[in-house]
This record gives structure tokens, sequence and C-alpha cells, in this order.
């Protein structure tokens, strides 16, 4: 016997029909930014492909109009920010160590090309200013240098890894977390990285767009340096990874994050103080650096 149940149609309060008009509206906003985001991305594509075909037939102009002059380099943390630590040191004395080493050789093994310091003493430099300082320079090439650290007090894990900026995967988000930490100890950072944290989708997409436009230059100058460390070096690596790192999305040119390795793991915090790990640290950036300023017709 089949029994029927009345079904009462349900009835919206003034208030909850507010509640969905402004929901809906929001889904709207976001798919809105989507589009333009992507037709963004679109546009700076097709200029960039208009304007290698329109110099194709003028070697002469295509050869000039491009000289890799200026490069960035960026020691993570500083003053008040240590970032991570080891066991008697931490990262930001190692980064400042390797990043002055890396200044020296290129003066010395990369004629006409400027380096530009974001800091060159124990001092607390904010992300955005960072990015700015790179931003000003005009800089072909932004280079941060960073130590690793893994979740254990000692760690087992030990090598290098490489970040640029992109969607990053979940299981990758504690990285990216790490590193995007030093904007706490900013004042007014809410209002210097608005958003950031809040819609995590929608900003993405929105503030990569611009970056999107070096994707291809940051994960070929990865690829160069993560072959010197692992098969000149010998080193383990983690490989070229994408991640939100603010440092990298704000700044307008190809850029990667080398995590040197990492500064809890007893060999590698050994390697990372020593003269000769620092220096073959810096002649494998120094080696990928020339290959890429070689792919790149400078």
């Amino acid at each position: 016997m089949l029994i029927y149940k009345s079904v009462q149609t349900p009835v919206y309060t003034f208030k909850t029909i507010v509640y969905l008009c402004a929901m809906f509206f929001k889904q709207l906003l976001k798919a809105a930014l989507f589009a333009c985001a992507v037709l963004f991305i679109a546009v700076l594509s097709h200029k960039g492909a208009h304007a290698q075909s329109a110099s194709a037939g003028r070697p002469d102009d295509s050869a000039s109009s491009f000289r890799f002059k200026t490069i960035v380099i960026d020691a993570g943390h500083g003053g008040k920010d240590p970032g991570a630590h080891g066991a008697y040191s931490n990262e930001k004395t190692v980064a400042l160590s390797i990043s002055k080493k890396l200044r020296d050789a290129i003066n010395d093994q990369l004629p006409g090309v400027n380096v530009v310091m974001t800091r060159s003493t124990d001092q607390f430099i904010e992300l955005h200013r960072r990015a700015n300082i790179a931003n000003e320079a005009k800089a072909n090439l932004f280079i941060s240098i960073h130590c690793n650290s893994s979740p254990q007090r000692v760690g087992t894990r030990r090598g290098v890894l490489l970040l640029l900026y992109g969607f990053h995967r979940k299981q990758e988000q504690l990285e990216a977390i790490r590193e995007n930490a030093s904007i706490y100890q900013e004042k007014d950072y809410q209002k210097k990285y608005n958003g950031y944290g809040e819609d995590a989708a929608v900003n993405a997409i929105v503030l990569a767009a611009f970056q999107q436009r070096y994707r291809k230059q940051s994960v070929r100058f990865g690829d160069l340096l993560n072959t010197e460390f692992k098969e000149t070096d010998g080193r383990a690596s983690g490989g070229v990874i994408e991640q939100g790192v603010l440092v990298l999305q704000q700044s307008g040119m190809p850029g990667l994050l080398i995590e040197t390795g990492y500064i809890n793991n007893p060999d590698d915090e050994e390697y990372l103080n020593s003269a000769a790990g620092q220096n073959e640290i810096v002649q494998s950036i120094i080696r990928a650096i020339k290959k890429y300023k070689a792919s790149i017709g400078s």
C-alpha cells in the first residue's frame, strides 16, 4: 500500500532571502574575477607571442632589445625574524652568509651584471619591501636564499628544495605557510597583504595573473639549478615545486626561492655553516645563472 505524505513548501523569511541573495552575488563576483584573470593572462600571452613574431625578421633588434643586467639576491628573514634554527645556528645568519658569497661570485664571474641585495646586514625587511626592491631595480632575476626545516626537532630530511610561485597543492601548503609566516611580524600586515588567507582561491587567481607571465622562465632557471645541485654536487633534492610564496608572488620578474638545506638535520647544518658547503652552493647557482642567461640569448 502506498502512503502519501504531504510536502510542505518551505517558507523563507526576509532575512533568509537577503542572505541567499548575498551568497549568490558573492559567488557571481568570484566567477567574474576568475574570468577577468584568465582573460588578462590570455592577453599577456597574446602580446608576448605578437611581439616575438614581429621581431622575428629583425635579428639585430631582437638581440639588442634585451640585456640581462640585474639580479636581486634576497637573504631570507633577518633581524627579529630568525627563521628556522638548528642545533647551533639559525636561518637568517646562514642565508645572509650565502647571499654575500653569491653577490661576490656574480661580481667576479658575471661582468656587466649588477647585483642588488634586499639586505646586507642582520635587519628585518618586510616581504612586500623585498619585492619592491626587486621591482624598483627592474631586475631580470630574483633569487631568495633560505634554509629548510622539517617538523621533527632533529630532522632526517636533507638536501635542497626549489620553490617558484604557483598554485600550490594541499600537501605542499606547509612550506608556503612557513615562508610566509614572516608577514605576521610586520606592523599592519593585514593592510599590506589585504585578503591574504581569507579567500585563497580568488586571491591566488587575481594576484597570480601578473606573475604567471614569468612562470616559464622561473621553471627553466629552477630546472637548470636543480640539475647542478643533483648531478654536479650530488645533493639530495626535493625538486622544483610551485608554492604560494608571497615574496615571489609580488615580484615582477622570473624568481626562485632556494631552500639550501635542512638546518635541523645535523649533517645539513654542518654543510650549510661550512665555507666549503656555502661555496659549493654558490658555484651551483652561478653555473645555473650562466646557462639560464645563455638560454635567453643574453
